[in-house]
């Protein structure tokens, strides 16, 4: 059996229960080296192979599974984060489905929630915004056009971007021309829930040069919206004791 589990987003034990009861058990981990806490590896048993993927292609990958689910044994590929967001697991699975190979998947912590808890922040306030946009900056892989950083500015919701902090010039001044103005609160949360984890707060016109500032070239989250700020909101309906739900009365 082949296991796809979420890492989570740095910290060792923010992996999730049954997350961790895969990598005690397994025979074989096949970790993404480059983002994946190595701690994670201690939960290992004895005699566990551990392969780092960073250095792989994807048909190296499959041959350690392959090999594995040959030699009746069990094997996790540890992705970081939640791989539902930006962790090729597809291609993966893919091959596994024509070859007829059992896989499940176990969800992680991803960044974007370790980033939420780092700024002590709620991303979705009553009369500020209700909608997220998780995206990331073209790079060396494309981004559909009609999915561009200006195109989403353009709604002023609270924006998320992976994988951009290399990008950052060419963000800032996407942000803008999209319609986020100058002074619209943002923050970058590098390394997420990690020891070193850092978080600056700026605004778009000033992202650039606050990670240049910090010393920010990667593995860090960029957050923009008003969003940021955590002020000015209404308050929830939800505890709101003149509002009637399907649980509580409303009380005058």
């Amino acid at each position: 059996m082949i296991h796809f589990v979420g890492a989570g987003c740095g910290a060792a034990d923010l992996i999730t229960v049954r997350g961790k009861a895969l990598l005690e058990q397994a025979d074989v981990i096949i970790y993404a080296g480059s983002l994946v806490n190595p701690a994670l590896l201690n939960y290992r048993k004895a005699g566990c192979r551990v392969y780092d993927s960073a250095k792989m292609t994807l048909e190296e990958v499959l041959s350690v599974m392959l090999e594995g689910e040959a030699g009746g044994l069990s094997t996790v590929r540890l992705h970081t984060g939640d791989p539902c967001l930006y962790g090729a697991i597809r291609e993966q699975m893919d091959e596994l489905d024509k070859r007829r190979i059992p896989y499940d998947y176990c969800p992680g912590v991803s960044a974007f929630s370790g980033a939420a808890a780092a700024l002590k922040m709620e991303y979705t306030l009553p009369d500020i915004s209700q909608s997220v946009v998780i995206t990331r900056m073209a790079g060396r892989t494309p981004v559909p056009e009609r999915e561009s950083v200006r195109s989403f500015a353009a709604h002023g919701a609270t924006m998320i971007l992976f994988l951009s902090a290399g990008l950052l010039e060419q963000t800032q001044a996407e942000l803008l021309a999209g319609g986020y103005s100058p002074d619209t609160p943002a923050a970058i949360v590098y390394k997420a829930s990690w020891p070193d984890e850092r978080t600056v707060l700026c605004t778009v016109s000033t992202l650039y040069d606050c990670a240049r500032e910090n010393g920010i070239q990667k593995t860090a989250l960029i957050i923009v919206g008003d969003a940021v700020k955590q002020s000015g909101y209404a308050r929830s309906k939800l505890y709101d004791p003149t509002f009637a739900t399907g649980f509580r009365p409303a009380r005058e």
